[in-house]
């Protein structure tokens, strides 16, 4: 009897636990806490903190290779990162769910959307100083685009050992930009600059909204064929919202399909913050890299505003600029928290909509930039 107590007692989870496990189910569960309590982006970050604490839960085997017996669960789950799948699948929920409008009206926008990419390529660089590769650094790069399922797209093709590290990294930063946006805003500009009102946007036709989504495709997909799964998959959904024909598949995409892919996603991140892979200097290099590259992306767009304000006579706030990375639409409400402040009769939200929007077309045409050549 007691031989078969002790059999069980070295059966469980308690007696094979590591301290690397041990220090990862504390920071799963301080993220879960970000994520439920704080509401720091719960719908992905509740779903990949949930996922490490799974992983790093001793004799799981939630990740097990299919071998003698059948591979574990999240392994294949994982395939729908590892192929491709589920990136471009959230790219088609979020076209779906995209005014691009705003960027239609005034498409000089555009420029402070990829002056807001310049974190990527800066970090790119940096990364390649300490010794990354070229490959983890370009994963480490893309995290300035504030734009987690290119940064994941981009690392599972790339780097798939950092995918737990740069995912983890990319999500924080989306959901810290009311924290670290609004010092560099206001380091950057002057007090008059922020009170700048801009002129109400001209009203965009129907044919426009429906033209545009094909037009970008055709042409970024010529330019860059490595950006096609995201960029293809962005501009379908919100072809399927603005056609007017197919609301019921606009719906799905914005609904039942991106929830249930974001679940899959958010889990099989999580996965790969395994204690092995997760608790090393190289982690701490990439959160502390992806900061600057998120930081110097947010400068990149309001020094870019600061340019276009000058050129245009003063009718452009360069604070919109900050909106160029691409986390929608957050980084556009505090462009306008900020610039209301300054001006309480300054509305800015849909002005900064446009370098929003662009700002994740940017980050999908500088990962297939990296795709390609690297």
């Amino acid at each position: 009897m007691l031989s078969k107590l002790l059999e069980f007692a070295y059966s469980t989870g308690f007696l094979n636990i590591t301290g690397p496990q041990a220090i990862m189910i504390v920071i799963a569960l301080i993220l879960l806490y970000l994520g439920i309590v704080k509401k720091y982006e719960p719908l992905l970050l509740v779903p990949i903190s949930f996922g490490m604490l799974l992983i790093n839960l001793p004799l799981g085997g939630l990740m097990a290779h299919p071998g003698t017996e059948p591979g574990g669960l999240f392994y294949y789950l994982y395939q729908g990162i590892e192929l491709g799948i589920y990136p471009p699948l959230i790219f088609l929920g979020v076209g779906a769910m995209t005014d691009f409008g705003p960027l239609i009206a005034n498409p000089m926008t555009l420029l402070l959307g990829a002056a807001a990419q310049l974190g990527i390529f800066f970090t790119f660089i940096g990364a390649l100083l300490l010794n990354f590769t070229p490959l983890e650094a370009g994963s480490i790069g893309i995290i300035g685009g504030a734009d987690g399922p290119t940064a994941i797209f981009v690392t599972s093709r790339l780097a798939p050992h950092l995918l737990g590290a740069i995912a983890i990294a990319a999500y924080s930063y989306m959901a810290l930009v009311p924290i670290i946006q609004p010092p560099i805003m206001k380091a950057l500009t002057s007090e008059k600059e922020r009170k700048i009102v801009m002129q109400q946007l001209r009203p965009v036709s129907k044919t426009e909204r429906i033209l545009f989504p094909i037009v970008v495709i055709i042409i970024t997909g010529l330019l860059l064929p490595a950006a096609i799964p995201l960029l293809g998959m962005l501009m379908f959904g919100n072809l399927l919202k603005e056609c007017g024909v197919t609301e019921r598949l606009s719906k799905t995409a914005q609904n039942d399909l991106n929830n249930i892919v974001v679940i899959f996603l958010g889990l099989t991140v999580g996965a790969k913050a395994s204690a092995e892979y997760f608790l090393t200097a190289q982690t701490i290099q990439i959160i502390v890299l992806g900061l600057i590259a998120f930081a110097v992306g947010t400068a990149g767009g309001v020094i870019m505003g600061k340019i276009m304000c000058k050129l245009s006579g003063g009718k452009i706030n360069p604070l919109i600029g900050s909106a160029g990375v691409s986390a929608v639409p957050m980084a556009a409400r505090v462009s306008q928290t900020v610039g209301k402040e300054y001006n309480p009769n300054n509305y800015l939200l849909m002005h900064a909509m446009g370098p929003n929007v662009a700002g994740v077309i940017g980050s999908a045409v500088a990962a297939g930039i990296f795709l390609s050549m690297l």
